[in-house]
């Protein structure tokens, strides 16, 4: 079975900048419209950005529009996440995830049981 696996999570001060990727190994993420997610310590998981599987497609969580960009190479078989102007509440663990549907919409793509193959997670910690 497929995995994906994050990277690029660290500690950055507020107001700065990370890209977090996501690559995956028997699988293509081309095939797949996909998801981050992430769970901020003590909290529940939540969706951050969608994108579809062309990359012409993309939803934000409202904390993250304007700031947060998600885009994808699939010739590079590779999902990024481009973080800007980060806070502090933007603490969390982050994670990619595979869409189970063809395609997602804006009242069903945070919701976790539409994803199936999901990585181990990368830590982003944003200090003030």
């Amino acid at each position: 079975q497929g995995q994906v696996v994050e990277s690029g999570g660290g500690l950055v001060q507020a107001g700065g900048s990370l890209r977090l990727s996501c690559t995956a190994s028997g699988l293509a993420l081309g095939d797949y419209a996909m998801g981050w997610f992430r769970q901020p310590p003590g909290k529940e998981r939540e969706g951050v950005s969608f994108i579809s599987k062309n990359g012409g497609i993309t939803y934000y969580a409202d904390s993250v529009k304007g700031r947060f960009t998600t885009s994808r190479d699939n010739f590079k078989n590779t999902l990024y996440l481009q973080m800007n102007s980060l806070k502090p509440e933007d603490t969390a663990m982050y994670y990619c995830a595979t869409a189970a549907r063809p395609m997602l919409y804006r009242a069903t793509w945070q919701a976790e049981g539409e994803y199936n193959a999901w990585g181990q997670g990368t830590q982003v910690t944003v200090s003030s």
